[in-house]
């Protein structure tokens, strides 16, 4: 697993089903994503593909690095219609700070929350994803 974050493109297969397109990573087993049209499948493929090794790092699994794109065989099974490559960003060591929040906060974060790191940890994702960072 890389030690920081850093930037990385994985390869992605669609395939047509019988109620919209299904998206699997070939370098990651278990990693899927749908959507109701291809446009939709290739946006849902970028949040499978972020929650995927973001829980894959939390349990320390290692994390392979993407294939190239140009090296993945096609299966004679399966009703391809695209390939694409998907952002995200790698996670990288968790890294312990101090931080200071409002008593009243952190009272709310833990009716809700098991954990306290990683409920911040998916808040400040969904915060960067919403601004666009």
């Amino acid at each position: 697993m890389e030690t920081s974050m850093a930037t990385a493109y994985y390869p992605a297969i669609i395939e047509r089903g019988n109620d919209g397109f299904g998206v699997t990573f070939p370098d990651l087993p278990g990693c899927t994503s749908f959507g109701t049209s291809l446009q939709d499948a290739a946006r849902n493929a970028e949040e499978a593909l972020d929650g995927h090794l973001n829980v894959a790092a939390e349990y320390g699994d290692s994390i392979p690095e993407p294939s190239n794109l140009d090296e993945i065989g096609h299966h004679p099974d399966v009703d391809e219609v695209a390939r694409l490559l998907v952002r995200v960003e790698r996670p990288g060591r968790a890294v312990r700070l101090n931080i200071t929040l409002d008593e009243g906060l952190l009272a709310r974060i833990d009716r809700v929350a098991k954990n306290r790191s990683g409920f911040l940890a998916e808040a400040a994702r969904r915060a960067l994803q919403s601004a666009g960072a």
